[in-house]
């Protein structure tokens, strides 16, 4: 079995440390406000695809709308995605030369072409439903042809892109020099899985609100997965100060940490999963309000959650002692294995 060296208060945190000349010793990512939205809205694609996916192969009664809405918000969703990472490079050729090779070793060529994978999937199935929905009635042809899209064989392999997607993001982050992104590794891809699958379950839940009362069983159905995706994020966000130990300072201390604990933690995951809870012992309907609510918060702890594990990996890069502290850990670590 490999041996870890475990990161908590135990361990010696320098208290100072020099730098040539005081150089950064890593660079660290300038991503504006486009890779937050990245992150967040490539979540929710994956995790609505993967859910209305399900419905369909498990051929879930009353699920049509559930269905219609996931495909449609799927492809709203990865569409632009696209859009907002091409932006924050600043050149459209940075991401189609991307394309021009496939680097298994790569995260980045990997991501992008999953992602390039994902969205043509997405587009097919969203294009069926449309021709199903008679909004391709204009093209006879292009209505027939895609009508006869084997789509479930398509839906069922856009899903496991859509799980990529989902989860890529994490591993992006935990595969670069970022002591804190880095430290976090095993953690980090399950906890923006977890985080997709909630805030893409949250997505229908709240655009399924507005459907009338004829949605609840449905609504019911979604709110069930939403407390497993819910109880599996805030296990690992517990998780987080054993595994990051003195490097997880920046994303519990200061201003920061308030944000996330209280945004994310509190309002995004704790209050809407006991909320969840509560009205399942009362064996009543959620109403539609209180639905409304709890899915905004999911929304907006989600978001909070892509903010803050970027600003505070700027944070961990521009800190030496850090960088020393788990290069020291990862040394460790290495001689342990021997």
């Amino acid at each position: 079995s490999r041996s870890v060296v475990k990161a908590d208060s135990r361990e010696r945190f320098p208290e100072q440390v020099s730098t040539y000349y005081n150089l950064p010793l890593i660079k660290k990512a300038h991503w504006g406000w486009e890779i937050y939205l990245y992150f967040y809205l490539g979540g929710i694609a994956g995790g609505s695809y993967l859910v209305s996916t399900l419905a369909d192969l498990l051929g879930i009664k009353k699920a049509s709308e559930l269905i219609r809405t996931g495909r449609y918000l799927s492809l709203v969703c990865i569409i632009l995605s696209p859009i907002l990472l091409i932006k924050d490079l600043g050149r459209p050729l940075r991401f189609h030369h991307m394309l021009r090779i496939l680097k298994f070793r790569s995260v980045m060529s990997l991501g992008t072409w999953g992602l390039s994978t994902f969205g043509i999937l997405c587009g097919f199935t969203t294009a069926n439903q449309m021709a199903q929905d008679g909004l391709l009635t204009w093209f006879p042809p292009l209505a027939r042809l895609m009508k006869a899209l084997p789509v479930k064989v398509i839906e069922s392999v856009g899903a496991v892109f859509g799980l990529f997607v989902a989860s890529y993001t994490g591993v992006l982050l935990s595969s670069t020099a970022v002591p804190i992104w880095a430290r976090a590794k095993h953690v980090l891809a399950p906890l923006v899985l977890s985080s997709a699958l909630s805030t893409g379950l949250a997505s229908l839940s709240l655009l399924l609100s507005f459907r009338g009362k004829e949605q609840q069983e449905i609504l019911e159905r979604l709110e069930n997965a939403e407390i497993v995706a819910m109880a599996s994020e805030l296990s690992l966000l517990a998780s987080l100060p054993r595994v990051l130990g003195p490097l997880g300072e920046p994303l519990f201390k200061g201003q920061l940490g308030i944000l996330f604990k209280a945004g994310t933690i509190g309002c995004g995951v704790m209050l809407p999963l006991l909320t969840r809870l509560s009205w399942k012992l009362t064996r009543k309907p959620t109403p539609r309000t209180v639905n409304i609510g709890l899915s905004s918060m999911v929304l907006i702890g989600g978001l909070i959650l892509r903010y803050v594990w970027i600003i505070v990996g700027r944070a961990s890069a521009d800190d030496p002692k850090a960088i020393h502290y788990y290069n020291d850990l990862e040394w460790k670590g290495k001689t342990s294995k021997r």
